[in-house]
């Protein structure tokens, strides 16, 4: 997809992408030969989102129908061989939480990347339900891309850590949504036998606190590193294999943030 020996794409949650430009995203974009970039939380219109992202670039976007909410986007140096809008339940069809964009490598083969945004949730209330039906379209959709594409990379906002290595405060928040046992028993089928997908930043980091990708605006949770790890590159194993590095742009203070998710940065030998 480019002349470089390794394919960079990148995932962050924008929380509102006028804000991120606002405070600094076009200048970590510009600085960041990154080929591909998937967006959560865009929540704004087509025209907005093209005016800033600008030119050289390929966009794929959905909006949510529900104004200023969710929103997800799928950005290009390359242009997609397919997209899709959706994950495939017409009760999200509109929610703006699903994206898939088709590419071609070098070598002939196919490789599928997904803009991901799951809900937050929220215990006991039908955002709950709604953050269960989503991950139980996962567990349909995640086996189908895999047996339709040489390669497939599902990127984004995920909201739930799945394990004590992903919450700095992890025994704070077992009754809390994002690390319900019944949410991380999703990402155990996700990353085990029945569905085989990889966790690539947990690979590459291996058994460490972190790296975390999320930070309340509340207290001194950035200042502290008192984050969550819950934006992912979740891919197929002959994908996850060639990946390289993994690296979160954890902002150098809290007043430099563009938004309180720092971007995912991965490497991918090609």
């Amino acid at each position: 997809m480019a002349e470089k020996d390794y394919l960079r794409i990148a995932t962050v949650n924008v929380n509102g992408i006028r804000a991120a430009y606002r405070k600094g995203m076009a200048e970590w974009l510009a600085g960041r030969d990154v080929d591909i970039l998937t967006l959560q939380e865009v929540r704004a219109p087509d025209d907005v989102v093209f005016d800033l992202i600008g030119e050289g670039w390929h966009i794929l976007h959905a909006e949510a129908e529900a104004k200023g909410r969710a929103g997800v986007a799928l950005v290009s140096r390359e242009k997609p061989l397919d997209t899709r809008v959706g994950i495939g339940d017409d009760y999200f069809a509109t929610t703006g939480r699903w994206v898939e964009a088709d590419f071609g490598l070098p070598n002939g083969e196919k490789l599928t990347v997904v803009s991901a945004y799951v809900h937050s949730g929220e215990v006991d209330t039908p955002k709950q339900v709604d953050k269960y039906r989503f991950l139980d379209t996962m567990i349909t959709r995640l086996p189908e891309m895999a047996a339709a594409s040489d390669h497939v990379l599902i990127t984004g906002d995920l909201n739930v850590g799945h394990t004590e290595l992903d919450i700095k405060n992890w025994r704070g928040n077992t009754k809390r949504a994002g690390f319900l046992p019944e949410e991380r028993a999703y990402f155990d089928r996700f990353f085990g036998e029945e569905i085989g997908y990889k966790d690539v930043a947990r690979e590459l980091a291996g058994p460490v606190d972190g790296p975390y990708t999320w930070w309340s605006q509340r207290g001194q949770a950035f200042d502290n590193d008192t984050g969550w790890r819950i934006d992912y590159h979740m891919a197929t194993p002959a994908l996850a294999a060639r990946a390289r590095q993994a690296v979160v742009d954890r902002a150098a203070s809290y007043d430099t943030r563009f938004s309180d998710h720092a971007p995912l940065v991965v490497d991918y030998s090609l």
